[in-house]
């Protein structure tokens, strides 16, 4: 049975293979652990011990458990180094938008005001793609359940996630397709979307047009022709935007996966580029970690109102802010929400953290920046999207086909997934257990700047391509 310990000062170490009787991913004593005594993985604490544990034995659910509780006290001691560029940059092509944002793809996006018209949406992006001309990547209907029946700040999300998405630039054109009744108005949709390109950005409502059919396709083959006029330039990595996120975690998401995409994060911000780590409730027991690297008290003080806020959030629906991790997570490993937290984190590299980001909240400065978000896949990558990333970063131990509206580049915790499911996986980030770490990052950067650069990832060419919308309020 190998095993691989992670930190010195480690009381238990992770199983790295599937010929023993304790599982790949989870965790055994290296030493006696005695009852209500720390349990340590990755230097820091993830729980204590409910019973006395034996060197060599299985530390799971059955004999521990978290240590967390509600809202904290935290102060400001900043303990960060900056991240410098180790090598030349490579660059990348993309779109030059008007606003001056830099987009991946040249989709149409095909975007329902409100629920209701869902099929519409999808029928007019099914349409046009039988037509579209070169130079356009396809349509895209963002499809959603809100926008009707909601009140105060849960309907002012949902219209200003929708106009987010609406000025992303990897959308060369966006028809926004209303009802007419709903509280999502076109006329109230516009005031959210601010500034916009008229050419680019266009309407129907459809209790208004005789046939809503012709009149939304009309709009999108216009668009396309636009965006068909696109053309290709080559960009630095201070244009990149990406967004980090695991889902279907284990017990090597904090040894291969997750330390992989925190050193191309690094990678990314070092040479000017943007990295945005969100997924609060599984910060939850590694925050310090984050709080620690905030670049000034101002960027602390966000960080922990985002963590105590959304602690809150889960306190007002009387839960636990310990209620993770998932029974996948756990069959897969990890124990407590510290544990999950620790190896979750470790996408986010050792960069500094630039800002925070509340829900709906777009990107406004390079570097590493927080989100305000559940751990969700769909709704935590909507997030992304919408705050600015034209691509995420997913890693995954236990496998998922599910992408967002941006190239979702699926990264494999262990190799028996990536061969498995290797239509849902893009990397196996497992070959860093056997080979040069070096070697495997630089692999990884040569693969994703593929995939940046045109080629489809895998949920592209699956047409996993959904959104999910935050909600936190009455339906009427």
């Amino acid at each position: 049975m190998k095993t691989f310990r992670i930190h010195a000062q480690d009381n238990v170490e992770v199983v790295l293979s599937d010929d023993g009787l304790v599982p790949r991913g989870h965790k055994i004593a290296v030493k006696p652990i005695k009852q209500g005594e720390t349990v340590v993985k990755y230097g820091m604490p993830i729980g204590h011990a409910t019973r006395d544990i034996a060197p060599g034995e299985h530390v799971h659910s059955c004999n521990m458990a978290t240590d967390l509780s509600g809202v904290l006290n935290y102060d400001y001691q900043p303990d960060f180094s900056e991240v410098t560029a180790t090598c030349d940059a490579p660059r990348f092509s993309g779109y030059r938008r008007a606003d001056g944002k830099v987009g991946i793809r040249n989709h149409l996006f095909v975007i329902p005001t409100v629920g209701c018209v869902n099929r519409l949406a999808r029928t007019l992006a099914e349409k046009i793609n039988q037509e579209l001309p070169q130079n356009v990547d396809r349509a895209l209907a963002l499809e959603h359940p809100f926008g009707c029946s909601q009140l105060g700040s849960d309907h002012a999300l949902t219209r200003q996630l929708l106009a987010d998405l609406a000025h992303h630039p990897n959308a060369g054109g966006v028809l926004i397709v209303g009802l007419g009744c709903e509280n999502n108005t076109i006329a109230e949709f516009k005031q959210t979307l601010g500034n916009y390109d008229p050419k680019r950005i266009r309407f129907i409502v459809a209790q208004e047009e005789k046939n809503e059919l012709e009149a939304g396709l009309a709009e999108l083959r216009a668009l396309g022709t636009l965006a068909a006029a696109d053309q290709k330039e080559s960009f630095s990595l201070d244009h990149l935007v990406v967004g980090l996120k695991c889902g279907g975690s284990d017990g090597l998401s904090g040894i291969t996966a997750n330390p992989l995409i925190g050193r191309f994060s690094d990678f990314l911000v070092g040479h000017g580029g943007t990295a945005i780590l969100s997924e609060v409730p599984e910060m939850f027991g590694a925050e310090t970690l984050l709080m620690r690297r905030c670049r000034t008290r101002e960027v602390f003080d966000k960080c922990v109102k985002m963590i105590n806020d959304f602690k809150q959030y889960f306190l007002r629906y009387g839960e636990a802010v310990s209620e993770n991790p998932s029974p996948g997570n756990k069959a897969g490993g990890i124990t407590t929400l510290e544990d999950k937290a620790l190896g979750c984190t470790q996408k986010a590299g050792s960069s500094p953290v630039e800002d925070v980001l509340t829900l709906g909240e777009t990107v406004k400065t390079r570097g590493l920046n927080l989100l305000s978000g559940p751990g969700n896949d769909m709704v935590a990558s909507t997030l992304l999207a919408a705050a600015g990333a034209q691509i995420i970063l997913f890693s995954t131990g236990r496998g998922t086909p599910f992408g967002t509206v941006v190239p979702t580049v699926k990264i494999a915790t262990n190799q028996q997934l990536a061969e498995n499911k290797a239509h849902w996986i893009d990397f196996d980030a497992s070959a860093v257990l056997h080979r040069d770490i070096t070697a495997v990052d630089r692999e990884f950067r040569d693969a994703l700047l593929a995939i940046v650069n045109g080629k489809k990832a895998a949920n592209e060419e699956n047409g996993f391509e959904e959104i999910s919308i935050f909600k936190d309020g009455v339906t009427l």
